[in-house]
């Protein structure tokens, strides 16, 4: 090194020291000579992609109602926590068929709203399950008229409690949400059947489904102020469950998927077949999984 050049100041050096002393272990610097910032470490996931129990609320979708029988709750082909092989719901997915019987409880029921959810969550707090599913609103848009179906305000307040009540008595419980399945795509498969267009004159979701072949201005108008309905319904769910570490929703994923006849229930083309059921199971293990 030539001689004229002025010696290196003495901090410099002991950072060029440093820097030779660590290279072995972590390298020093960059092009510019900073020292890269450290890495930040995940925060740890509040979510278990594999709880041990399960718990269902909800309405006639979970319980399996027309699924496997006319007019009767099937239990065991439920999307949640049924054990039926064809079915391989959520829960035998998660714990194993031999285990759901014991690791699993459904207190969903047929014709449930939003406002039996409360008492059906203080019902599944009891077991403390690791997972609860909820599957509820499709009974809130079905009413003998538009008017009488349940306000967004109210299904809100009514979700809120019932989350808040599982929070009260079981606060580890995990909390998953699907939503309502598209009403008006359930219209659009069974109106085409002269099937469908007879069996919902027994009242089935008369806001949706009733007077089913019909075409005119009020009609068409009726459909979609119930289609909007259940929008309104899934959104305010999930902005709940947003709130809520512990809760996740499908992210829409039931009320996008497009169900066919095979789907649909032989006897009512409304509610879920077995082959439906799988399709929910399907959606809910990818969710809780992911």
């Amino acid at each position: 090194m030539p001689t004229s050049r002025r010696p290196r100041p003495r901090r410099a050096v002991v950072v060029a020291a440093l820097c030779a002393a660590l290279a072995a272990v972590s390298g020093c610097g960059g092009q510019d000579g900073a020292a890269p910032p450290p890495s930040a470490a995940p925060p740890p996931s509040a979510w278990d992609r594999s709880p041990d129990s399960v718990a269902a609320v909800g309405d006639s979708i979970t319980t399996g109602f027309d699924s496997c029988q006319v007019l009767s709750d099937c239990p065991s082909v439920s999307w949640s926590t049924g054990d039926s092989p064809e079915v391989d719901s959520l829960a035998s997915r998660l714990l194993g068929r031999s285990r759901t019987a014991t690791r699993t409880w459904n207190y969903a029921e047929t014709g449930a709203r939003v406002s039996d959810l409360e008492a059906q969550m203080r019902q599944a707090a009891v077991r403390r399950p690791e997972l609860v599913t909820v599957l509820v609103g499709a009974n809130d848009a079905c009413r003998g008229s538009v008017r009488s179906m349940t306000p967004v305000g109210t299904f809100r307040e009514e979700f809120e409690a019932a989350l808040r009540t599982l929070r009260q008595r079981s606060p580890d419980s995990q909390v998953y949400v699907a939503s309502v399945p598209d009403l008006k795509r359930l219209w659009e498969v069974g109106q085409e059947t002269p099937m469908g267009r007879e069996i919902w004159k027994l009242g089935i979701c008369p806001t949706m489904l009733g007077e089913a072949g019909a075409m005119d201005r009020k009609a068409v108008e009726r459909r979609k102020k119930v289609r909007d309905r259940v929008e309104e319904y899934n959104e305010a769910m999930a902005e709940v469950c947003a709130a809520d570490r512990r809760c996740r929703t499908d992210g829409g994923a039931v009320y996008a998927y497009r169900f066919g006849v095979p789907q649909l229930s032989r006897w009512d083309l409304f509610h879920p077949s077995v082959d439906g059921q799988t399709k929910l199971a399907d959606i809910a293990y990818r969710a809780v999984t992911a």
